[in-house]
């Protein structure tokens, strides 16, 4: 229900985390029972933190042998809410914005929210439409948007079964590809932010400025909708089935009615036809509203429409690559 359905919510309805999250309450109850920080947080810290938590919940996700057996689910979530109230206790609310990754990724996501409060007002516009109001992320933050889901679907191609030497018609089981998996994850995400570096490098090159550091931080977040698009794409077919033995759940413990589990969708060319456009219209669309994104965070760098088209250049050329690269990932045959 979080990872396939509340992720994508805060993306469409803004930051629905900051009301939902078990850690917020943790600290309130810590609160309540008049507990202080500890310590305060380093400023030099930033948000690697936040990034070390995601990569262990990617690393659970894509490289675990068993990531939803119940006994050890249950002790991992344990450990993570266990890890959250530490920092929780040492340095307040100031962990959840910085240290806690699941939180701060859905954060991110919340700001491409089309509908969102400004100035005492709820305004309403493209996603991310207020993106040259805010100020440039932090190194470590902008990173951390780069590095999002850079090997998340590639683990499961036959293309990476070729490249490990693995026979996906013949695959044993997750176990046997857990230290090849657990590289990729780690590879994946510094590979997409030297790509993209290397894009603004040479935008920069192109209209002879300067301020790579600056550029850098700013063009950052323009990779979040590539990022949602995705997310969504991929996860749709799981959202459509686990949507079902999900509603079933809660309807059980409300007595409301309950439906009866059905797959035959994949089943049909006409449902599945349906089903790949819809995956593919969230690549692209996410993919269209980055290069938008990144150009309105050029203008904030170079001042003319003339300079910024012509900085984004290479990054344009990235992004219709890394588009393809998607369209590819959800095409593929799975071995996984």
């Amino acid at each position: 229900g979080l990872w396939l359905f509340l992720v994508a919510g805060c993306g469409v309805f803004g930051d629905l985390w900051r009301w939902l999250s078990p850690f917020r309450a943790t600290l309130g109850v810590m609160r309540l029972f008049g507990l202080r920080p500890l310590l305060r947080y380093p400023a030099r810290w930033g948000y690697w933190p936040a990034g070390l938590s995601y990569l262990a919940f990617a690393g659970v996700l894509m490289v675990h042998i068993a990531p939803t057996d119940p006994d050890r689910l249950a002790w991992m979530v344990l450990a993570y809410w266990g890890v959250t109230a530490l920092g929780s206790a040492l340095f307040g609310a100031r962990w959840l914005l910085r240290g806690e990754g699941l939180g701060v990724l859905m954060h991110l996501y919340a700001q491409l929210a089309p509908l969102r409060r400004r100035g005492g007002r709820w305004r309403l516009g493209l996603p991310g439409w207020d993106l040259d109001q805010r100020r440039a992320p932090s190194v470590s933050l902008a990173i951390f948007m780069l590095a999002l889901g850079s090997f998340d679907g590639l683990n499961e191609t036959f293309r990476w079964f070729g490249w490990i030497g693995m026979n996906p018609l013949e695959f044993t089981g997750r176990s046997a590809v857990v230290g090849s998996n657990l590289t990729g994850l780690i590879l994946c995400g510094p590979l997409l932010v030297l790509f993209y570096a290397a894009s603004v490098k040479a935008g920069l090159i192109l209209v002879e400025a300067g301020g790579f550091g600056a550029s850098f931080r700013v063009l950052a977040p323009a990779i979040l909708p590539i990022a949602f698009g995705y997310h969504a794409a991929h996860y749709l077919p799981a959202a459509l089935v686990e949507g079902q033995y999900l509603w079933n759940m809660v309807a059980h413990h409300l007595g409301l009615r309950e439906i009866t589990v059905s797959t035959g969708f994949f089943n049909r060319q006409a449902s599945v036809r349906v089903i790949w456009l819809s995956q593919a219209a969230a690549v692209v669309l996410g993919h269209v509203l980055a290069i938008v994104m990144s150009h309105v965070a050029a203008l904030r760098l170079h001042g003319s429409h003339g300079r910024a088209a012509l900085s984004q250049a290479q990054l344009a050329l990235f992004m219709i690559f890394y588009t393809l690269f998607g369209l590819w990932l959800l095409a593929s045959p799975r071995g996984a």
